[in-house]
Protein backbone atom coordinates (compact mmCIF):
# COMPACT_ATOMS: atom_id res chain seq x y z
CA UNK A 1 0.00 0.00 0.00
CA UNK A 2 0.96 3.74 -0.51
CA UNK A 3 1.19 6.02 1.99
CA UNK A 4 1.19 9.83 1.48
CA UNK A 5 1.57 13.00 4.31
CA UNK A 6 0.34 15.78 3.43
CA UNK A 7 1.25 18.19 5.78
CA UNK A 8 5.10 19.47 5.32
CA UNK A 9 6.73 22.72 5.63
CA UNK A 10 9.71 23.92 4.55
CA UNK A 11 12.93 26.64 5.21
CA UNK A 12 11.20 28.82 2.82
CA UNK A 13 8.30 29.11 5.77
CA UNK A 14 9.00 28.36 9.47
CA UNK A 15 10.69 25.11 8.99
CA UNK A 16 14.36 24.26 9.36
CA UNK A 17 14.06 21.47 6.66
CA UNK A 18 15.24 22.55 3.10
CA UNK A 19 13.44 20.11 0.02
CA UNK A 20 16.32 17.76 -0.06
CA UNK A 21 15.86 17.08 3.22
CA UNK A 22 12.32 16.50 3.04
CA UNK A 23 12.82 14.47 -0.02
CA UNK A 24 15.73 12.31 1.14
CA UNK A 25 13.37 11.71 4.43
CA UNK A 26 10.31 10.95 3.19
CA UNK A 27 11.80 8.28 0.54
CA UNK A 28 13.47 7.05 3.59
CA UNK A 29 10.56 6.30 5.30
CA UNK A 30 8.31 4.80 2.75
CA UNK A 31 5.94 7.24 1.46
CA UNK A 32 4.73 7.72 -2.01
CA UNK A 33 3.24 11.39 -1.90
CA UNK A 34 4.01 14.58 -0.07
CA UNK A 35 2.09 17.90 -0.38
CA UNK A 36 4.87 21.32 0.83
CA UNK A 37 1.99 23.08 2.58
CA UNK A 38 4.44 26.35 3.55
CA UNK A 39 2.49 29.25 5.43
CA UNK A 40 1.10 31.56 2.87
CA UNK A 41 3.98 31.40 0.20
CA UNK A 42 4.43 28.61 -2.29
CA UNK A 43 8.42 29.35 -2.94
CA UNK A 44 8.98 25.66 -1.20
CA UNK A 45 6.63 23.85 -3.92
CA UNK A 46 9.02 23.65 -7.15
CA UNK A 47 12.38 23.49 -5.84
CA UNK A 48 10.53 20.01 -3.92
CA UNK A 49 9.14 18.57 -7.24
CA UNK A 50 12.95 18.93 -9.01
CA UNK A 51 14.40 17.32 -6.15
CA UNK A 52 11.63 14.31 -6.29
CA UNK A 53 11.68 14.59 -9.76
CA UNK A 54 13.09 10.57 -10.94
CA UNK A 55 12.69 9.38 -7.30
CA UNK A 56 9.01 7.73 -7.41
CA UNK A 57 7.78 10.84 -5.02
CA UNK A 58 4.59 12.64 -5.81
CA UNK A 59 4.86 16.47 -4.94
CA UNK A 60 1.29 18.34 -4.35
CA UNK A 61 1.20 21.63 -4.59
CA UNK A 62 -0.63 23.19 -1.04
CA UNK A 63 -0.57 26.19 0.81
CA UNK A 64 -1.11 26.56 4.35
CA UNK A 65 -3.46 29.96 4.80
CA UNK A 66 -3.60 31.76 7.62
CA UNK A 67 -7.36 33.47 8.36
CA UNK A 68 -9.27 34.49 11.28
CA UNK A 69 -12.45 34.20 12.96
CA UNK A 70 -14.10 36.03 16.06
CA UNK A 71 -10.00 36.59 17.10
CA UNK A 72 -9.00 33.06 16.53
CA UNK A 73 -6.71 31.79 14.51
CA UNK A 74 -7.80 29.52 11.65
CA UNK A 75 -5.23 27.81 9.21
CA UNK A 76 -6.75 26.52 5.74
CA UNK A 77 -4.90 23.83 3.85
CA UNK A 78 -5.18 23.92 -0.31
CA UNK A 79 -3.82 21.47 -2.36
CA UNK A 80 -3.99 21.07 -6.18
CA UNK A 81 -3.47 25.05 -6.78
CA UNK A 82 -2.62 26.58 -9.70
CA UNK A 83 0.63 27.96 -8.47
CA UNK A 84 2.07 29.59 -11.90
CA UNK A 85 -0.92 32.17 -11.93
CA UNK A 86 -4.60 33.10 -10.56
CA UNK A 87 -5.66 35.12 -7.78
CA UNK A 88 -3.88 33.19 -5.17
CA UNK A 89 -0.28 33.63 -6.71
CA UNK A 90 -1.67 37.69 -6.63
CA UNK A 91 -2.56 37.45 -3.23
CA UNK A 92 0.78 36.13 -1.77
CA UNK A 93 2.72 39.37 -1.83
CA UNK A 94 0.24 41.15 0.43
CA UNK A 95 0.61 37.82 2.89
CA UNK A 96 4.35 38.09 3.17
CA UNK A 97 3.90 42.14 3.75
CA UNK A 98 1.79 41.29 6.52
CA UNK A 99 3.62 38.51 7.87
CA UNK A 100 6.54 41.44 7.60
CA UNK A 101 5.00 43.93 9.49
CA UNK A 102 3.74 41.57 12.18
CA UNK A 103 7.21 39.95 13.27
CA UNK A 104 8.56 43.77 13.49
CA UNK A 105 5.41 44.31 15.89
CA UNK A 106 5.68 41.10 17.91
CA UNK A 107 9.82 42.14 18.45
CA UNK A 108 8.42 45.69 19.98
CA UNK A 109 5.95 43.98 21.93
CA UNK A 110 8.77 41.98 22.86
CA UNK A 111 11.32 45.08 23.65
CA UNK A 112 8.16 46.74 25.72
CA UNK A 113 8.41 43.38 28.38
CA UNK A 114 12.12 43.95 28.62
CA UNK A 115 13.66 41.54 25.92
CA UNK A 116 15.58 43.98 23.81
CA UNK A 117 18.28 41.46 22.29
CA UNK A 118 16.51 39.97 18.97
CA UNK A 119 16.26 41.86 15.93
CA UNK A 120 13.94 41.62 12.80
CA UNK A 121 17.33 41.06 11.25
CA UNK A 122 18.32 37.77 12.98
CA UNK A 123 14.41 36.76 12.53
CA UNK A 124 14.79 37.41 9.22
CA UNK A 125 17.79 35.21 8.56
CA UNK A 126 16.45 32.49 9.78
CA UNK A 127 13.78 31.76 6.74
CA UNK A 128 14.60 31.61 3.27
CA UNK A 129 11.60 34.05 2.07
CA UNK A 130 9.94 37.03 3.72
CA UNK A 131 7.39 34.36 5.59
CA UNK A 132 8.10 35.25 8.89
CA UNK A 133 6.17 33.64 11.81
CA UNK A 134 5.89 33.19 15.60
CA UNK A 135 8.34 29.96 15.01
CA UNK A 136 11.40 32.29 14.01
CA UNK A 137 10.73 34.53 17.13
CA UNK A 138 10.35 31.22 19.39
CA UNK A 139 14.09 29.76 17.87
CA UNK A 140 15.48 33.27 18.83
CA UNK A 141 13.80 33.22 22.55
CA UNK A 142 15.32 29.64 23.13
CA UNK A 143 18.63 30.34 21.54
CA UNK A 144 19.08 33.20 23.29
CA UNK A 145 18.36 31.57 26.98
CA UNK A 146 15.12 33.49 27.43
CA UNK A 147 12.99 30.27 27.69
CA UNK A 148 13.70 26.63 27.66
CA UNK A 149 11.99 25.53 25.06
CA UNK A 150 10.07 26.26 21.64
CA UNK A 151 6.82 25.32 23.63
CA UNK A 152 7.73 27.98 26.48
CA UNK A 153 8.38 30.56 24.11
CA UNK A 154 4.63 30.22 22.97
CA UNK A 155 3.54 29.42 26.36
CA UNK A 156 5.07 32.33 27.97
CA UNK A 157 5.21 35.29 24.93
CA UNK A 158 4.46 34.10 21.55
CA UNK A 159 0.69 32.52 22.17
CA UNK A 160 -2.84 34.76 21.40
CA UNK A 161 -3.16 36.61 24.88
CA UNK A 162 0.30 36.29 25.68
CA UNK A 163 2.74 39.85 25.77
CA UNK A 164 4.75 39.15 22.57
CA UNK A 165 1.58 38.47 20.22
CA UNK A 166 0.19 40.71 17.66
CA UNK A 167 -2.26 39.37 15.08
CA UNK A 168 -1.96 38.62 11.46
CA UNK A 169 -3.46 40.42 8.29
CA UNK A 170 -7.27 40.26 8.32
CA UNK A 171 -9.10 37.24 6.44
CA UNK A 172 -11.81 35.13 7.37
CA UNK A 173 -11.54 31.38 6.95
CA UNK A 174 -14.55 31.91 4.29
CA UNK A 175 -12.31 33.83 2.19
CA UNK A 176 -9.29 31.33 2.14
CA UNK A 177 -11.29 29.06 1.20
CA UNK A 178 -12.82 31.37 -1.84
CA UNK A 179 -8.91 32.14 -2.40
CA UNK A 180 -8.05 28.01 -2.84
CA UNK A 181 -11.07 27.47 -4.82
CA UNK A 182 -10.39 30.55 -7.38
CA UNK A 183 -7.13 28.78 -7.94
CA UNK A 184 -8.32 25.46 -8.57
CA UNK A 185 -7.67 23.78 -5.43
CA UNK A 186 -9.40 22.34 -2.62
CA UNK A 187 -9.73 23.54 0.72
CA UNK A 188 -9.31 21.92 3.95
CA UNK A 189 -9.54 23.05 7.09
CA UNK A 190 -6.04 22.56 9.39
CA UNK A 191 -5.72 20.71 12.58
CA UNK A 192 -9.19 20.87 14.00
CA UNK A 193 -8.13 19.60 17.22
CA UNK A 194 -5.72 22.45 17.64
CA UNK A 195 -7.67 25.08 16.43
CA UNK A 196 -10.78 24.50 18.53
CA UNK A 197 -13.46 25.91 16.66
CA UNK A 198 -15.77 23.09 15.41
CA UNK A 199 -18.94 25.14 15.88
CA UNK A 200 -17.71 27.02 12.80
CA UNK A 201 -17.06 23.99 10.84
CA UNK A 202 -20.83 23.48 9.69
CA UNK A 203 -20.62 27.15 8.31
CA UNK A 204 -17.76 26.74 6.60
CA UNK A 205 -18.86 23.27 4.64
CA UNK A 206 -21.46 25.64 3.45
CA UNK A 207 -19.27 27.94 2.33
CA UNK A 208 -17.48 25.11 0.80
CA UNK A 209 -15.01 23.65 2.68
CA UNK A 210 -14.01 20.25 0.83
CA UNK A 211 -12.11 18.36 3.88
CA UNK A 212 -11.03 18.17 7.70
CA UNK A 213 -7.38 17.11 8.94
CA UNK A 214 -8.61 14.05 10.35
CA UNK A 215 -4.86 12.35 11.21
CA UNK A 216 -2.66 14.94 12.76
CA UNK A 217 0.42 13.76 15.16
CA UNK A 218 0.19 12.80 18.80
CA UNK A 219 -3.59 12.82 18.91
CA UNK A 220 -5.39 10.01 20.86
CA UNK A 221 -7.83 7.61 18.89
CA UNK A 222 -10.81 8.93 20.65
CA UNK A 223 -9.56 12.46 19.47
CA UNK A 224 -9.28 11.16 15.47
CA UNK A 225 -12.54 9.05 15.96
CA UNK A 226 -14.24 11.88 16.50
CA UNK A 227 -12.74 14.18 13.58
CA UNK A 228 -13.94 11.00 11.53
CA UNK A 229 -17.21 10.83 12.35
CA UNK A 230 -17.58 14.90 11.97
CA UNK A 231 -16.24 14.82 8.44
CA UNK A 232 -18.16 11.86 7.57
CA UNK A 233 -21.50 13.68 8.86
CA UNK A 234 -20.61 16.72 6.60
CA UNK A 235 -19.30 14.42 3.90
CA UNK A 236 -15.90 15.83 4.11
CA UNK A 237 -12.88 14.62 2.64
CA UNK A 238 -10.25 13.36 5.18
CA UNK A 239 -6.64 14.56 4.89
CA UNK A 240 -4.10 13.90 7.44
CA UNK A 241 -0.20 14.89 8.09
CA UNK A 242 2.87 15.41 10.14
CA UNK A 243 3.25 19.37 10.06
CA UNK A 244 6.98 18.58 10.06
CA UNK A 245 8.75 21.34 10.75
CA UNK A 246 12.01 19.67 10.78
CA UNK A 247 14.30 20.71 14.45
CA UNK A 248 12.15 23.52 14.67
CA UNK A 249 9.18 20.92 16.05
CA UNK A 250 10.58 17.90 17.70
CA UNK A 251 7.26 15.81 18.42
CA UNK A 252 7.17 14.91 14.84
CA UNK A 253 8.79 14.45 11.61
CA UNK A 254 8.36 13.66 7.86
CA UNK A 255 5.84 10.82 7.73
CA UNK A 256 5.31 10.36 11.20
CA UNK A 257 1.43 10.36 9.93
CA UNK A 258 0.85 8.73 7.02
CA UNK A 259 -2.52 8.34 5.00
CA UNK A 260 -3.38 5.52 2.74
CA UNK A 261 -3.10 7.24 -0.90
CA UNK A 262 -6.66 6.13 -1.47
CA UNK A 263 -7.30 9.69 0.60
CA UNK A 264 -5.67 11.14 -2.52
CA UNK A 265 -7.24 9.74 -5.01
CA UNK A 266 -10.70 10.64 -3.59
CA UNK A 267 -9.25 14.37 -2.90
CA UNK A 268 -8.22 13.89 -7.28
CA UNK A 269 -11.98 12.35 -8.21
CA UNK A 270 -13.60 15.50 -6.28
CA UNK A 271 -11.27 17.84 -7.95
CA UNK A 272 -12.37 15.98 -11.73
CA UNK A 273 -15.85 15.90 -11.03
CA UNK A 274 -15.83 19.52 -10.00
CA UNK A 275 -13.88 20.81 -13.36
CA UNK A 276 -16.21 18.42 -15.61
CA UNK A 277 -19.44 20.62 -13.75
Amino acid sequence: MSFADLHIHTYYSDSTSSPQEIVNEAVKNGLSCISITDHDIIEGIIPTQEVARGRSLEVIPGIELSSEFESKDIHILGYFINIQKGPLVEKIESFLEGRVRRMKQMIINLQDVGIKDITFEEASALTKSRALGRAHLAMLLTQKGHVKSFKDAFEKYLAQGRPGYAPKFKQTPFEAIDLIHQSGGLAVMAHPMITQKDELISRMVKYGLDGLEVYYPNCTPVVTGFYEKLAKKHGLLMTGGSDAHGVAKVYTYVGKVAIPYGFVEKMKQKLSHETAL
